[in-house]
């Protein structure tokens, strides 16, 4: 039976690497997917799935117009889908984890969504939220702190400085340069958000 799941965690745990590693196992087995990005992501990635160490595939940009479940089941009349894949989910509506959701349930095709699960606030994203609260399965891909060895559990914004700064549009697309992934104890010292 197909399943929803959910692979979550900070910036820079490998959540691009091994989305696009799992396209590569599928396709080496004979099996096809389908790659989507968000908008949010794509328009920086030239609809481009990349990862940190260089790895790129294209995608279907998933933008506010396009009904993910008639995409799909179009495509379907015309080849074979074994696999949805999604990275950057936190940049979904929450319609479109319902309609990956009714992919995965009408169409019996699992799809894997690949996600941050809070903003540089401290906040869930909306696709996140969806996903969390809908996924079948909910896996954690863990990185460690840039200030300590435990798990980093939370991003903090910084500003050109390299000040945190706790204020600002939810989305902004960036790296290393303008994020850092800490532990909650951490995040909490340099933002003050969870006093």
């Amino acid at each position: 039976m197909a399943k929803v799941h959910f692979f979550y965690s900070t910036m820079n745990a490998g959540k691009s690497t091994a989305l696009l590693q799992s396209a590569h196992n599928y396709h080496e087995t004979g099996n096809e997917t389908i790659l989507f990005i968000p908008r949010e992501d794509a328009d920086k990635n030239l609809g481009l799935i990349k990862s940190r160490i260089g790895l790129s595939a294209s995608a279907v940009v998933i933008d506010s117009k396009l009904k993910i479940y008639n995409y799909v089941k179009k495509e379907l009349s015309q080849r074979k889908v074994d696999a949805i894949l999604v990275d950057e989910a936190q940049f979904l509506k929450k319609h479109h984890v319902l309609q990956m959701c009714k992919v995965c349930d009408e169409l019996q095709i699992p799809v894997m969504c690949y996600g941050i699960r809070t903003d540089f606030r401290g906040e869930l994203f909306e696709g996140s939220a969806a996903l969390l609260a809908l996924a079948d399965n909910l896996i954690e891909l863990k990185t460690v702190c840039n200030v300590c060895s435990r798990k980093a559990t939370m991003v903090v914004r910084l500003d050109e400085s390299g000040k945190v700064i706790t204020e600002g549009s939810k989305v902004q697309i960036g790296g290393n340069d303008v994020y850092r992934v800490l532990c909650r104890k951490h995040f909490n010292e340099a933002t003050k958000l969870l006093d």
